[in-house]
This record gives C-alpha cells, sequence and structure tokens, in this order.
C-alpha cells in the first residue's frame, strides 16, 4: 500500500482494505481514525460500532475480523478496545520510517499537496482609504495572511483580494472639506493620510453644524458619482495617497495582494444586481428601499438585508453581492472566504443566504461561501485598546514599538553586533511577536494585548518558538555539518524522549489539516508549541553528541526535522526564524 504522510489517512486505508476482504461490510462502512489517548495507542479507528448498529451485528466481532484480514506488520501492532474500537500502536521503526518520508523541505511541501486542489478567493485586510490603518486592521490583515500561505501551502490556488472602502458617503464630505480649505493633495507632507483623515475630521464637524454645509457635501458626493472631472480626479489621488500609505504597513509585514478591487470597482454592475434579485422575487421594496427578508430564518424572517437604500444609493450590501458575481465569473471561484471581525456575522450571513438563492435560481454553482470572524484586541484595561487621548493605535506606530522592544533586548543580549545585524534581528523578533501573539489566540475570542507575555523567551510565544529553531542551528555548528550532509540513520528511537519527539513530528500534517479544517490558525501554533516545548525536553534529556555514532546520527536526524516543520509552520504563519539570538 502506497505510504500517505497523513497518518489519520494512512491508517484509514488499512482498515479500508481489511474491510474489502469482508463479506459482512459493504460500500456504507467508513473507518473514522483519530489520535487515541496514550493509555489505548497512538491511532484509533471508529466505524465498526456504527455499521454494526445499522446492520444487526456485534461491533466486537466485527472488529475482530477486520483485524484479523489487516495484513502483519513490523512497525505497528492492532489490538481492540471497548465495543469495537481498533487500536494502532506505533512501534519506534514506523516513526523512523516514516521520518525517512519526510526528507528535505521539498519533500515536505510535496506530501502535504491536497488532492482536490481548489480555486480561492481570499478577501482580507480591508481598510478604507483616506484613513490611517490602525491596530483594528491588524486581526484581518495578519490572519487573511496566514490563511493564504496555508492554503498555498497545500496546492490551492488563492487569489488575494484588498477589498478597500473607497466609496460612498464620506468622500462627499471629504471633497467638501478639501474645497473649502483650499488645500492641495499634491501638498500634504510625509504623512499624507493622515492629513487626509483630519480633514474629514473637520468636514464632519461642519456638516454637523451647518445645514448648507451639509447639503454641499452631498452635493459634491453626487458630483462624484455623475463622473465630475475634478472630482474623479481628486478622489484617483485620494486613493493612490492611501494604496501607497497601506503598501508600506504590507511591506513591513511581508504581506501582499493580487488585487485591490475595493467598492468603487463595483459601482457600474449594482444596477443588474438590483435587476437581477427584482426579476427574481428575492428582493422586494420595503418604505422605499430595496430589501431582502428570508422567512426561513428566524431572525432573518423580519430584519431586512437592505440593498438599496430609500434615498436611491448603494451599500455594502450591494456592492458584495456584485463583488460574489465577479469573483464567480471573473475568476471561477469556488472557494470564497472573508476574513473580518465578529460583528458583521449577520451580514454575511444574510449576503451568504440571499446569494445562494439567486444562483440556484440562475443555475449557476455557488462558491462555498466563508466568514472567518475575529474577536476584539483589548487593552491590559479590558478595554479595546487606544491611545492615551482615546483613539486608535496607529498600526505603523504599534509595529515600529515592536521592532523598538526588541531592538532592545537584542542589544542587551549581543552588544557587539553589528547595528545592521541589530535591526535585522529586531525586525525578526518584534514582528514575529505582534504576528503570533495574534495568531495563537482563537480567533473567535477577545485577547488581551501585552508588550512582555509577546516578547517573553518563555512559554508560548514566537521568541520562545524562534529560539528553538536557532538552538538546532547552533546544534549543526558545533558538529560541522549541515542537516544534508548527515549520514544514514540505521537505527530507530529508543529513549521515551526521542519516541516522543517523532511521535510529536509525525503530528505536522494533522495539524495542518486541521488548521485547514478550522481555518483557525491558533491550532497551528499549538502544535508548534507543543514541537518545540517537546525538542526543549528532548535536548535538555538526551545529549546530541555522544560518542556512539549511531546515536548521534540518530538524534541529530531528530533535529533536522524538527527544524523542517518549525520553520515551515512558522513561515505559513508570516513569521522569519533567525540562525542566531
Amino acid at each position: 500500500m502506497e505510504f500517505s504522510f497523513n497518518l489519520l489517512q494512512y491508517f484509514e486505508k488499512v482498515v479500508s482494505q481489511a474491510a474489502e476482504k469482508l463479506e459482512s461490510v459493504d460500500d456504507s462502512f467508513e473507518p473514522q481514525m483519530r489520535m487515541a489517548d496514550e493509555r489505548f495507542g497512538d491511532f484509533q479507528a471508529n466505524g465498526a460500532l456504527p455499521f454494526a448498529k445499522r446492520n444487526g451485528l456485534n461491533p466486537r466481532e466485527l472488529a475482530q475480523s477486520l483485524v484479523e484480514k489487516i495484513e502483519s506488520n513490523d512497525s505497528w501492532e492492532t489490538s481492540i478496545a471497548g465495543p469495537g474500537f481498533i487500536n494502532f500502536k506505533l512501534k519506534p521503526e514506523f516513526f523512523l520510517s516514516w521520518l525517512k518520508e519526510l526528507g528535505n523541505l521539498d519533500k515536505t511541501k510535496k506530501h502535504l499537496l491536497s488532492e482536490s486542489p481548489r480555486q480561492i478567493v481570499l478577501d482580507f485586510s480591508g481598510p478604507n482609504t483616506a484613513k490611517q490603518m490602525h491596530v483594528g486592521h491588524i486581526r484581518s490583515t495578519i490572519i487573511g495572511e496566514s490563511l493564504a500561505r496555508l492554503l498555498a501551502l497545500q496546492g490551492h490556488s488563492v487569489i488575494r483580494d484588498n477589498h478597500l472602502g473607497d466609496w460612498g458617503t464620506q468622500f462627499g464630505i471629504l471633497l467638501y472639506a478639501i474645497k473649502r480649505a483650499e488645500v492641495s493633495l499634491d501638498e500634504l507632507g510625509e504623512e499624507p493620510v493622515a492629513v487626509l483623515e483630519d480633514l474629514y475630521r473637520q468636514g464632519n464637524s461642519w456638516v454637523k453644524e451647518s445645514p448648507q454645509s451639509l447639503e454641499e457635501a452631498r452635493q459634491e458626493l453626487v458630483k462624484l458619482q455623475s463622473g465630475d472631472e475634478q472630482n474623479c480626479s481628486l478622489w484617483q489621488k485620494i486613493r493612490d495617497l492611501s494604496l501607497g500609505s497601506f503598501e508600506q504597513v504590507y511591506k513591513l509585514l511581508g504581506v501582499r495582494f493580487d488585487y485591490a478591487h475595493g467598492e468603487s470597482f463595483y459601482r457600474d454592475q449594482v444596477e443588474q444586481v438590483y435587476s437581477v434579485l427584482q426579476k427574481q422575487g428575492i428582493c422586494t421594496e420595503d418604505q422605499g428601499a430595496l430589501v431582502v427578508f428570508h422567512p426561513e430564518h428566524k431572525r432573518f424572517a423580519k430584519q431586512p438585508f437592505i440593498i438599496r437604500k430609500s434615498d436611491g444609493a448603494s451599500n455594502y450590501a450591494t456592492t458584495d453581492l456584485a463583488t460574489i458575481a465577479y469573483r464567480k465569473k471573473e475568476w471561477n471561484a469556488e472557494h470564497i472566504i472573508y476574513v473580518t471581525d465578529g460583528r458583521q456575522r449577520d451580514h454575511f450571513d444574510q449576503l451568504f443566504m440571499t446569494v445562494k438563492k439567486w444562483f440556484i435560481q440562475e443555475n449557476i454553482d455557488c462558491p462555498t461561501l466563508s466568514h472567518v470572524w475575529f474577536g476584539t484586541i483589548l487593552g491590559e484595561d479590558n478595554k479595546a485598546i487606544k491611545t492615551r487621548d482615546g483613539q486608535p493605535v496607529k498600526l505603523m506606530d504599534l509595529l515600529k514599538e515592536a521592532i523598538d522592544r526588541a531592538k532592545k533586548m537584542v542589544e542587551e543580549k549581543n552588544p557587539e553586533l553589528e547595528e545592521e545585524e541589530i535591526q535585522r534581528r529586531a525586525k525578526i523578533i518584534g514582528l514575529g511577536a505582534v504576528r503570533y501573539a495574534d495568531l495563537s489566540q482563537d480567533r473567535t475570542l477577545d485577547y488581551v494585548f501585552s508588550w512582555d507575555k509577546m516578547l517573553a523567551l518563555q512559554g508560548n510565544t514566537a521568541p520562545y518558538l524562534q529560539y528553538a529553531v536557532a538552538r538546532i542551528h547552533s546544534i549543526f555548528r558545533k558538529v560541522g555539518k549541515t542537516p544534508s550532509e548527515l549520514p544514514e540513520v540505521i537505527i530507530s528511537p529508543e529513549s521515551d524522549n526521542e519516541k516522543k519527539l517523532a511521535r510529536k513530528i509525525s503530528f505536522f500534517p494533522l495539524a495542518i489539516e486541521q488548521t485547514t479544517k478550522e481555518l483557525k490558525p491558533h491550532t497551528l501554533c499549538v502544535y508548534l508549541y507543543e514541537l518545540a516545548t517537546e525538542f526543549s525536553s528532548f535536548y535538555n534529556q538526551e545529549k546530541v553528541m555522544v560518542d556512539d555514532q549511531n546515536v548521534q546520527n540518530l538524534r541529530l536526524f531528530l533535529c533536522a526535522k524538527t527544524q523542517i516543520v518549525l520553520k515551515l509552520g512558522l513561515s505559513v504563519l508570516g513569521i522569519d526564524t533567525l540562525e542566531e539570538m
């Protein structure tokens, strides 16, 4: 049987092949594998119990028949537990063969490729133009980037789309403020978006104070939406300045996009949305607005999904509907994933329900639609994180502070380093710490932002994982070899620490699979932390540089495989590593 890098899949095939040899088993039998408790073994197959109940068979006798049909193997042994669970206890020889199959980085990546690659669109980050990115944007940005890397690692074709907020009522106010203040967009200084943000605040204050100002702002918006040459030129300049500002943040974080199709990109497609949904009878007019109700849903039967406001203007719902239609038609999207905060759950629930009804009536294959939502970043006072004057923390300021704090750590530990090297290490450590602090939390929960915790060298932090990688580099520097130069390993893991580390490494594909299934990066973080902890125990208990050359080769081999997995896992999270810390 072909060896599978995913051990759950491997043993599912083992049981399935045994089942094919039994007359009492038909195609409805599906073994369900799971990682078992240490008391019972390494892996456990269920399937005999539910199948036996459905077919009036004795589940334990069925399990025994399956075990008897499993071909004998020197690398693992089987037993039966409870009413019919089949346990697989892995032997050290199995882990050695598995780790050899793991191979180098390229071979590891090859084993992780999906058997059914898909065309996936990831919609993440999505800041508003004319505003600076603040701490509230970091979760969507780094969760989205991590998921893009995770899916691309498995061979999916991933399109990264930054759906900018670059259209709407706010631009009427901003254009009004620019003209009233007689500001030149070519002379906004080093931080033009900060100036634009201040202008918007001033304009908002003016329209609240004066009905005349409000009407003038509305007229500026009408002119923009009607294609007025001056207003369109100003709008384009605002968008370009904003994109330049965003790109500074993205470049620092190592985040990239294939497209930045904001709301404005779909402004000429919204009439088609109204037309189709009205023709299909999906939307209805209610108090002058076009809305969608979903009678089959307890809450959305009365809570309207507004797709055109009573004043005739489009909104987020309209452009989001047009966006899905475009992504399906132009990009052949099979799965669309939105990464936004949890406050938008109702919006996306209603959006997805509306799209499914639309596409069913049009006989269009509807893509899988997923809302990857997340909680709030809190300050140590358990309130939304703010500056001392109550404003949102600017994202660039946060990232720069992370680098500055990490720089002090590097300087204290290695004062002899050149300034350029200090800065390089500080950037990798500081940005990695911020990223990991976010990604290591269950994204559906709020979490407290703490500089001391995220930069600690102990505990579930990026510096702890980066230190584990650096420690392995140090081991190979001492032995004077690279991992690729290691001789053939001829003995299997024997000590408890060797076997525990080998076993933990073997769970990497399962961690990747579970992370993908739930679209929760913290699952991968938990695994990487446990692997680093297991390696630390191994390193502290087992001397690597021993006289017995076979034992030394085995332990160096385990170090090399640990490093491959740690570096690959961290790269999925967008975190770089160092050879020395």
